[in-house]
C-alpha cells in the first residue's frame, strides 16, 4: 500500500510517502513561514524527486489534531482536495498518537507536549510493549503543573522514566522537570517533533482496521479528533477582553491563510487536471 502523510498540525510542516514497510521520501520543515506557504510546495517536490504518479496513491494520512487550529484547516483541506481529485479514501490520524510514535519500539513512558498556550499542553501518556503502541492517557488538553503530577504517578507506578517530545518541552521544560527532577528525559532534535512518516504509517494501521473514510465524508473543519481548549474555570464566560482580542485576532489570520490555503490548492488541483488529460491523449 502507498500511503501519503501530511503534518501541519503544529509549529512543524511535513510530508511524507512510504510503501508498505519502507519510506519512499519525507520532508519536514520547521520555519517561521505559515503551512499554507509550505505544505503545498513540500508535496510538489516530493513528487517531482521521486517520480511520484499521484493515481498510485492508496490512501492520504493526515494529522487530524489536536493543534493549530490554522494548521489543521490547511492540513485537512489539502487532504480532502487531493482525496476528491483522485478518488481515494482519508485516514485521520490524531497527531499526539503520531507524534509518540516517534519513539517506536521504547519501553519507557512516552508523553508529547504541544503548547496550547494559557499554561496548557495538548498531551497524551504512551509506552510500547512487545512492538505494540500502549495508549495510558489518551490524548487530551490540561494544565502543564496537572500533567506533570500525572507523570510523577505514573512513573512511580510503572517504575519507568518519562521521555518528553515535542514544541511544548521548551516553552515548558523548567516547569517540568522542577517537580519530576531524575524522573524525566527529553528527547533528542532528531525525533523530538512531528513527523508526517509517522501519520502515514500509523494512518496504514488505521486502513489494515478498516478505520478510513471517503473523501467526500471527511471534515476539514477541526477534527473529531481535536478536544476543547481546556480551561481553568471550564467555561468561555472567564476569559478577559486581551484573550478575545487575540482570539479575533487569530480567527481574522485563521481566514487569511485558509482562504491563500484554498488558492494554492486551487491551483495545484488545475496542474493536476491538466496532468490527468495529458495522460488520458492518445500517443
Amino acid at each position: 500500500m502507498k500511503v501519503l502523510g501530511l503534518d501541519s498540525s503544529g509549529l512543524v510542516a511535513g510530508v511524507a510517502l512510504i510503501q508498505d514497510d519502507v519510506l519512499i521520501a519525507e520532508y519536514t520543515t520547521d520555519y517561521k513561514k505559515t503551512h499554507s506557504q509550505t505544505l503545498l510546495p513540500m508535496l510538489d517536490e516530493l513528487r517531482r524527486m521521486v517520480d511520484l504518479d499521484l493515481k498510485s496513491i492508496d490512501l492520504i494520512a493526515v494529522a487530524a489534531g489536536p493543534g493549530s487550529f490554522t494548521g489543521l484547516r490547511i492540513g485537512s483541506a489539502t487532504a480532502k482536495g487531493l482525496g476528491l481529485a483522485l478518488d481515494i479514501p482519508l485516514a485521520a490520524v490524531p497527531t499526539v498518537d503520531a507524534l509518540a510514535y516517534n519513539l517506536y519500539g521504547c519501553e519507557q513512558l512516552i508523553c508529547p507536549m504541544m503548547d496550547a498556550r494559557r499554561g496548557q499542553v495538548y498531551t497524551g501518556i504512551y509506552t510500547f510493549v512487545n512492538g505494540e503502541m500502549q495508549v495510558i492517557q489518551e490524548q487530551c488538553a490540561i494544565s502543564v503543573e496537572e500533567l506533570a503530577g500525572r507523570l510523577k504517578e505514573e512513573c512511580e507506578k510503572y517504575g519507568k522514566k518519562v521521555i518528553l517530545l515535542g514544541d511544548g518541552v521548551p516553552v515548558y521544560r523548567e516547569k517540568v522537570q522542577e517537580i519530576l527532577q531524575e524522573q524525566c528525559e527529553f528527547a533528542p532534535a532528531s525525533c523530538n517533533r512531528q513527523r508526517a512518516a509517522c501519520v502515514a504509517v500509523l494512518g496504514q494501521s488505521l486502513a489494515a482496521a478498516g478505520k478510513t473514510v471517503s473523501s467526500d465524508d471527511f471534515c476539514t473543519g477541526i477534527s473529531a479528533h481535536v478536544p476543547g481548549r481546556a480551561r481553568t474555570d471550564g467555561s468561555r464566560r472567564g476569559a478577559s477582553r486581551a484573550d478575545e482580542s487575540r482570539d479575533h485576532q487569530m480567527s481574522v489570520k485563521t481566514d487569511t491563510e485558509t482562504k491563500r490555503a484554498c488558492l494554492c490548492l486551487d491551483s495545484f488541483h488545475k496542474h493536476l487536471r491538466w496532468k490527468q488529460q495529458s495522460w488520458r491523449r492518445p500517443v
